[in-house]
């Protein structure tokens, strides 16, 4: 499966690394180590040296209880970094926001992929997003975050991240949005708990499957709070999440340490497809 977007190709024939690149003072696992434009740059030819295939800029953390971050505050943030991205390195760009002015101006600073945590929801971001020719990815997030951990409560946590995902599709589709131009993140960590993150997690394979899933655990809560690690060790368990989630169809991992997700990756993809072939 090739996926394009603003005329950069993604090949899914296998699992894909997406390199997290926080431009931000506060993100909860890297802030400020990355918020100037040189340490920026030199951190993203890293992840690529390490086997990225997507940088994922983001200016905002959502983390849960984030402080709101303006438009412009935004765009002074991450549109340098794509342009100079977009210039400098060969490889495909994502930009992390809600925002359709942040969109449309990352689109044409050199993005080629548009990461919603809001699934398009804010007014006009379907528009910006099929005008943009990007690649798009829908998010599930219950509440804001703000507040999105404060009491999340489903009754089939994945019946309705299921739910809301066709939901947006079909918005997305009505907009004008090919459907070759869609993945969809079930949004771990963004309004559930624990429980619901690992039923989730355990039943992926239940979500929506017509399109690819981007799944993101790298260094969460999820982690750290089932194992009693601070940010900083939850390599280990994010890295047996990720597999778990490859294992059920996830096509994109999105991780902070690049090289050694890349290595399990590559042994877990080189196993499974000998697996395949034995039935085959």
């Amino acid at each position: 499966m090739i996926l394009t977007g603003c005329g950069r190709e993604l090949d899914l024939s296998q699992p894909r690394i997406m390199g997290i690149l926080n431009i931000t003072p506060d993100s909860f696992s890297d802030g400020s180590r990355f918020n100037q434009l040189d340490s920026a740059l030199f951190h993203a030819e890293k992840m690529i040296a390490e086997g990225a295939a997507i940088i994922d800029v983001g200016g905002e953390s959502t983390r849960p209880g984030a402080a709101y971050v303006s438009e412009q505050e935004e765009l002074d943030r991450v549109v340098p970094v794509i342009e100079q991205l977009s210039q400098k390195l060969d490889v495909m760009i994502s930009i992390d926001t809600y925002k359709p002015a942040v969109m449309a101006a990352a689109c044409q600073a050199g993005a080629h992929l548009i990461n919603d945590i809001k699934a398009l929801q804010e007014p006009d971001a379907l528009k910006v997003a099929a005008q943009s020719q990007a690649l798009i990815c829908l998010m599930h997030m219950q509440g804001e975050p703000q507040s999105m951990q404060n009491h999340p409560v489903y009754k089939d946590v994945v019946e309705e991240v299921s739910y809301f995902l066709n939901n947006r599709v079909a918005e997305c589709l009505a907009a004008g949005i090919a459907p070759e131009k869609l993945l969809l993140d079930p949004g771990f960590g963004f309004g559930k708990t624990l429980e619901q993150n690992y039923e989730l997690l355990g039943r992926l394979n239940e979500v929506q499957s017509d399109y690819p899933l981007l799944i993101g655990v790298s260094r969460k809560s999820m982690i750290g709070n089932l194992l009693n690690r601070s940010v900083d060790e939850r390599l280990a368990g994010s890295i047996a999440a990720a597999l778990y989630a490859l294992a059920q169809g996830a096509r994109i991992i999105r991780v902070h340490d690049v090289q050694a997700t890349c290595d399990a990756v590559n042994v877990f993809w080189r196993a499974q497809q000998y697996q395949r072939s034995l039935i085959k």
